[in-house]
Formats: structure tokens, C-alpha cells, sequence
């Protein structure tokens, strides 16, 4: 879950920095952002998959 907590962190500066007018910062942060939501969904998936039962 700490995936997603950076990609909020991520998300709300590039928010916070197009309000601001700096767009080459908002869309660095909105890419990493991106990025980060795919890692999560891959590690979600491979977690279905291979993920064992608790005991």
C-alpha cells in the first residue's frame, strides 16, 4: 500500500504545481505518477497469482 500512498503524493503535487503554472513540474510529477499506478497493478496481479494462503 505504500505504492499508492506515493502515487497520491505524486498526483497532488502535479496538481499543486499546474495550479501554480509550472507545467513541465506537473507533468514530470503526473508521469511518475503514472508509472507508479502500473507497478502497482503489476505487483497486484503477480500477488493474485502467486500469492500463497495465510496458514
Amino acid at each position: 500500500m505504500a505504492i499508492l500512498r506515493w502515487v497520491l503524493v505524486f498526483l497532488i503535487l502535479a496538481l499543486i504545481a499546474s495550479v501554480f503554472g509550472f507545467g513541465g513540474a506537473a507533468s514530470s510529477f503526473a508521469g511518475i505518477a503514472k508509472i507508479l499506478v502500473f507497478v502497482f497493478v503489476v505487483l497486484l496481479v503477480i500477488s493474485f497469482f502467486f500469492g500463497g494462503r495465510a496458514p
